[in-house]
């Protein structure tokens, strides 16, 4: 049996993850499994955790406990203060800039996902925005606009997926 990574995609739903690890040059011949039968031919797949987050400010603590709990889970946690920080700022960027205002409440979803292909680990967060995110240069005292200079800081690089109808994906990627 041979999953390819479009097959994990549809099943898992995550195509707009996987359109991510593209983006971000993950995409390759290690997202197959092997040949061999049983649970060892799936070691080559990746691991995948996805949330879906509302559109309130408890969202950002949401995402950054469920990437937390999911680093220690594959025991990926040599990185998860950095992942956990930046995972905070994407979600954050979602909700101040991507999700449309009626009245005084935020209406819409952004979704976090994970993705370990190998030593590296993948945060992204599909937001509905269309606006590509670019890094401000803000003075000295100002107390927002930092949010993607602690993101290239922290993480290995970052980017995100062509904006569109449907959205964009932003991500960053975290090599052990």
């Amino acid at each position: 049996m041979t999953a390819h990574r479009s097959d994990l995609a549809g099943r898992t739903g995550c195509s707009w993850l996987m359109l991510a690890a593209e983006t971000a040059g993950l995409a390759g011949g290690s997202w197959r499994p092997s040949p061999a039968p049983g649970p060892a031919a799936w070691a080559c797949l990746p691991r995948v955790a996805t949330r879906t987050l509302g559109a309130d400010a408890g969202s950002v603590r949401t995402a950054r406990d469920f990437t937390a709990a999911t680093l220690r889970r594959w025991g990926a946690a040599e990185r998860s203060p950095d992942i956990a920080i930046v995972v905070s700022e994407l979600v954050t960027n979602a909700l101040q800039h991507a999700l449309p205002a009626f009245g005084h409440a935020r209406t819409g979803t952004i979704r976090l996902g994970l993705l370990q292909p190998g030593p590296c680990v993948l945060c992204a967060v599909a937001d509905p925005g269309n606006a590509a995110p670019a890094p401000r240069t803000r003075g000295s005292l100002a107390e927002t606009g930092r949010g993607l200079q602690i993101i290239c800081a922290l993480s290995d690089r970052w980017g995100y997926t062509t904006p569109s109808e449907t959205g964009k994906v932003v991500w960053a990627l975290f090599c052990a």
